[in-house]
């Protein structure tokens, strides 16, 4: 089962790697739900994980993904020219740092995807693949939405909550939608409001294949950093339920 980790700097993103994260989702402004991370910080964080895989500071050396927040601003998913055009520009940039993967999500006005704008920035991704982010969960007809992005094959991920401020109060929805993706190439990635304490139950409870924990592996939400020994039992927890 794969797990993945928010982080927001290196430091943070190498606890996440050594104590099980299969990858990171690197981001800013955390209070914020997320924004597009600085260029300094991303190569910081790619270079560090690269040095991790390298020595020998663990026993089975890998390497440990990261998918780069693209997210201009928190007013909204709906993004205008201006806002399609930098976020181009950024993942452009953002290629040739080595990130493995983006992190997006476009919404028209009337609270469906934008096809259109996030066919624009899935040719900017290239060759990288893509997991649409929780601007799904602002969407009244998840099912509909869902068969949308499981037109687009580069779309491996999709990050949700099921439409809920906590997934924990979605499960319905989440098997749901698990088994409206079965077989095709997108993963259902819960994520928002599992904690350690509530992992195992939701996990057994959904089947769910990956699982994406931002303060469930901080001791004080936010603004406190990455608990290593709460990543290390995350990642038990799933070993268990395979």
């Amino acid at each position: 089962m794969l797990l993945e980790i928010i982080a927001m700097t290196a430091d943070e993103a190498v606890t996440a790697s050594l104590h099980g994260a299969d990858r990171i989702e690197l981001i800013s402004a955390f209070d914020q739900g997320g924004l597009s991370p600085a260029k300094d910080i991303t190569l910081a964080v790619v270079e560090a994980l690269k040095r991790l895989e390298q020595s020998n500071s663990t026993p089975f050396p890998k390497t440990t993904p990261v998918h780069v927040m693209v997210r201009p601003h928190s007013q909204s998913f709906v993004y205008d020219e201006a806002d399609l055009r930098d976020m181009i520009t950024y993942m452009e940039s953002m290629r040739s740092l080595g990130i493995h993967a983006f992190v997006l999500g476009t919404l028209r006005t009337d609270g469906k995807i934008d096809t259109e704008a996030l066919e624009r920035l899935l040719d900017a991704a290239g060759d990288l693949p893509v997991t649409f982010h929780r601007a799904f969960d602002e969407i009244a007809d998840q099912e509909e939405a869902l068969s949308t992005l499981m037109e687009y094959p580069q779309i491996k991920w999709l990050l949700t909550s099921g439409g809920k401020p906590s997934v924990l109060d979605a499960v319905d929805q989440i098997i749901r939608l698990n088994e409206q993706s079965y077989g095709h190439a997108i993963t259902i990635m819960p994520g928002s409001g599992i904690s350690i304490a509530s992992l195992p139950a939701f996990m057994a409870a959904t089947k769910s294949q990956a699982v994406h924990l931002g303060t469930g592996v901080r001791n004080g939400g936010v603004t406190a950093p990455i608990d290593g020994s709460l990543v290390r039992t995350a990642r038990q927890i799933l070993d268990q339920n395979r």
